[in-house]
């Protein structure tokens, strides 16, 4: 698996919840707008975004695009604002929030999976477990299992690393691992996907979540369904073949009346040359159905 940025650039960039990320511009051509396209939210996807705003902006020199994370829900409440032309969201939009843009923005809401993702749990390199099943995660994370012996490591308490409730990661694991339970109280939050990277890193005792692209200095786990089922690791060909349990698209969210300049940006990171970024960064490209069906 590619891996394109080092875990400080992750960190720089992905612990920077809403600091406007500004590129190295350019002017606008003559004749078109100079307004920059704005994009925000999931903190999963900002360095995907900036590598994908980064290699348009090179080959389109009159377009500026601006990447800025803080979370899936803040991109939807800045896109349903009108304040953001382009949300990123690692959850699914849900029904209200999809009415809320259409109704306050006046035009249909298009939603656009741009990579497939595993959403993984790492542990510390030197922690001897090696695969959980869904309902031991679950009791881990609602705090019922909080030694790792009663999982076959070693005999410490295991320290949870989590997301912030703005998070679309945060949202998709509470809904498909923990089954809506909440999450027990003494689950540390932290801003972005790096920062909880770096917590189990330092942590031999530490358990965290989140995107395939930054696993970096921490074990992915393989993940069983059940007792009885094989444990099955975060890898592309496990996540395009629906045998990884914990899968996910990332998605674009953006309106009808989008300027043609976001509709082409989105258009081409869907392109055989946009998912070549996907896997730079380390996300999964799309399938080639989904793919073709979003052009």
């Amino acid at each position: 698996m590619k891996r394109a940025f080092s875990l400080a650039l992750l960190l720089a960039v992905a612990c920077g919840g809403d600091r406007r990320e500004t590129p190295a511009g350019a002017g606008a051509p003559s004749g078109s707008s100079n307004k920059a396209i704005t994009i925000k939210g999931s903190d999963t996807m900002v360095i995907l975004g900036q590598r994908f705003a980064e290699e348009y902006m090179k080959n389109n020199p009159g377009v500026v695009i601006h990447v800025n994370g803080g979370g899936s829900g803040t991109g939807i409440a800045a896109l349903i604002n009108g304040t953001v032309d382009l949300a990123q969201s690692s959850r699914p939009m849900k029904d209200g929030e999809k009415a809320d843009v259409e109704k306050k923005r006046n035009a249909q809401l298009n939603e656009t999976p741009v990579a497939l993702d595993a959403l993984a749990v790492f542990v510390n390199e030197s922690n001897k477990v090696h695969a959980l099943t869904l309902d031991q995660l679950a009791q881990i994370y609602t705090g019922k299992i909080t030694n790792w012996t009663q999982v076959g490591g070693a005999d410490a308490q295991i320290v949870l690393y989590g997301r912030e409730n703005s998070s679309g990661t945060y949202e998709y694991f509470k809904e498909h691992v923990l089954a809506k339970a909440d999450f027990a109280p003494r689950t540390q939050t932290l801003q972005g996907t790096a920062a909880v990277i770096n917590a189990v890193s330092r942590d031999v005792n530490g358990i965290g979540y989140g995107g395939i692209a930054y696993a970096q200095g921490v074990r992915p786990i393989g993940v069983k369904k059940d007792a009885g089922s094989p444990a099955v690791e975060p890898t592309e060909a496990n996540v395009a073949n629906g045998t990884y349990p914990v899968a996910r698209y990332l998605y674009f969210y953006w309106i009808s009346t989008a300027s043609p300049q976001l509709q082409q940006f989105v258009q081409w990171a869907t392109s055989p040359d946009g998912q070549k970024m996907v896997e730079n960064v380390g996300y999964f490209p799309l399938p080639e159905k989904t793919r073709t069906s979003t052009q």
